[in-house]
């Protein structure tokens, strides 16, 4: 294809990219003349998104998509979390360490061993993070530097249903026809 690298990830519903030359590898695979150096332009300049989403995997996803996803998995993500981490939190405790690394970030990106010392386990979806360059490219493949959602893509502007919609519709247009039971395996929404 000769899209754009944002509608190209649209039209797949983002790349799972655990190991960040698989996004890389995958768009040169999908997309006419990409060069390996347009996705990490991409990402620096915002228009891509890289973050923990489906699943709890790292997504590579178009920056028109990142709320609408995260939106839409939020709330089985906490659940998850309250269910499966041993001891099991208190949400207030999770609330009060997302406002206080929220605080810690508002100056710059933070690497993730400076965040696990200020709110020890911080991958929960309380506060969104998002990997921000040069984590997570080719250059730098360990995806250790982290920002809020809100100060790297923007803040937040769709209702949980709206996203759930779009985030429905992102499959079904890459993936479809699929049943419910598909959906809610790659999203893991019931």
């Amino acid at each position: 294809s000769t899209l754009p690298i944002p509608r190209a990830l649209e039209r797949i519903a983002g790349i799972q990219d655990q190991y960040a030359p698989n996004a890389y590898i995958r768009l040169w695979s999908c997309l006419e003349g990409f060069e390996r150096d347009d996705l990490t332009r991409a990402l620096e300049r915002r228009s891509v998104i890289q973050a923990t989403l489906m699943r709890g995997t790292i997504h590579v996803v178009a920056k028109r998509d990142y709320w609408p996803f995260a939106v839409a998995i939020r709330g089985a993500q906490r659940e998850w979390v309250l269910r499966a981490w041993k001891p099991r939190p208190d949400e207030r405790e999770l609330e009060a360490r997302a406002r206080e690394l929220d605080a810690f970030m508002a100056e710059a990106p933070r690497r993730h061993d400076e965040l696990v010392a200020v709110g020890g386990r911080v991958f929960d979806p309380w506060l969104e993070l998002v990997r921000v360059p040069p984590s997570g490219t080719w250059e730098k493949r360990r995806a250790h530097l982290f920002q809020t959602a809100a100060r790297w893509v923007g803040h937040e502007d769709v209702s949980e249903q709206d996203a759930r919609d779009h985030l429905v519709r992102r499959y079904l247009g890459a993936f479809g026809p699929a049943s419910r039971k598909d959906i809610a395996q790659w999203s893991h929404l019931r």
